[in-house]
């Protein structure tokens, strides 16, 4: 399992709910822990890494031992109020970083990897890195909410991610983009 990088259709597919957890799952979950550590992060969607399924984890120190690692299956968000503007990076989009305008305080519902639910108003950074992964499980990624001429700013960025991305499909060190779209059916078939 790794992290999926722009420009990979993987991450425009919205991800399909998940019906079923078992060991197989909280494996993923686990693998997904240690990379989104590996790569420095706080967040990180289960499509990031070629499983099309409602999932994300988060910990907002992003340091292993620290902070509280959370699970979201199946998250929704709603009652979004205010906004706040803060910088914003993806593993996806290594070396991409820009102001995002959110709101910033949310109502979130989703269930753990234990079958619990869990929901409830947040705000400030974890408000932001929930709504971070639900853009990602719909297809979005935080490039997508810029302004134009902040999206200028960056198009030299996002165009070394592509060359990048094209030179490793063609030496065969990135899987195509039909073997990603057949593993994606079998995730699919099993838990959805």
């Amino acid at each position: 399992m790794e992290v999926i990088c722009y420009p990979h259709p993987t991450l425009r597919y919205p991800a399909k709910p998940i019906q079923r957890v078992d060991k197989e799952l909280r494996e993923v979950i686990a693998e997904m822990f240690r990379l989104m550590y590996e790569h420095k992060g706080v967040g990180l969607a289960a499509n990031q890494v070629g499983v099309p399924l409602r999932l994300f984890v988060m910990n907002e120190s992003g340091k292993l031992g620290q902070g509280k690692e959370l699970v979201f299956i199946n998250p929704v968000v709603t009652k979004p109020r205010g906004n706040e503007e803060m910088e914003e990076g993806c593993l996806s989009l290594p070396g991409v970083n820009a102001n995002v305008v959110r709101p910033k305080t949310i109502f979130f519902n989703a269930y753990s990897h234990t079958g619990e639910e869990v929901k409830g108003d947040v705000t400030g950074y974890m408000a932001r890195i929930i709504q971070h992964e639900v853009d990602h499980l719909d297809g979005v990624l935080f490039v997508d909410r810029l302004s134009p001429s902040v999206r200028n700013s960056i198009d030299s960025d996002m165009y070394t991610l592509e060359l990048d991305h094209q030179s490793k499909q063609k030496t065969g060190l990135l899987k195509s983009d039909e073997e990603l779209l057949n593993e994606s059916k079998v995730w699919q078939e099993k838990y959805c």
